[in-house]
């Protein structure tokens, strides 16, 4: 068995921002989802979820980012909105050849902080 992480058969952090970036053009070309990120500076969005996948695949790379929750309490963000950017993860994952297996990982580790990300006060209406 070998001890190679997840971040390493990824192909560490370079992989890694080629994914992320991937998955934000895919993010922001989708009108379901692209209003959160209408006030957001994506060359350091990029940059924080490329440093934010790296850790949570076994990487080197210490994630020093805003707790998850707090960060996105004010989004709003919902239930729908969170499998749409969550596909668009899975798609890029996909576009890049990744192994299944390895691909499934990413998206549970993913999907263990659902609940940090969705909720927050109901969007103005």
């Amino acid at each position: 068995m070998s001890n190679e992480t997840l971040y390493d058969r990824l192909g560490g952090e370079p992989a890694i921002g080629a994914v992320v970036n991937e998955f934000y053009d895919r993010v922001l070309d989708d009108d379901r989802v692209n209003h959160h990120f209408d006030d957001v500076d994506m060359a350091d969005q990029r940059s924080h979820q490329t440093k934010f996948l790296s850790a949570v695949t076994g990487g080197p790379i210490r994630y020093e980012g805003e707790e998850m929750a707090a960060a996105h309490e004010e989004l709003a963000i919902t239930d729908a909105e969170f499998e749409v950017v969550a596909t668009h993860l899975d798609e890029a994952l996909r576009a890049f050849d990744v192994d299944d297996g390895d691909r499934e990982a990413v998206m549970e580790a993913v999907a263990g902080f659902e609940e940090d990300v969705v909720g927050g006060p109901p969007a103005d209406g």
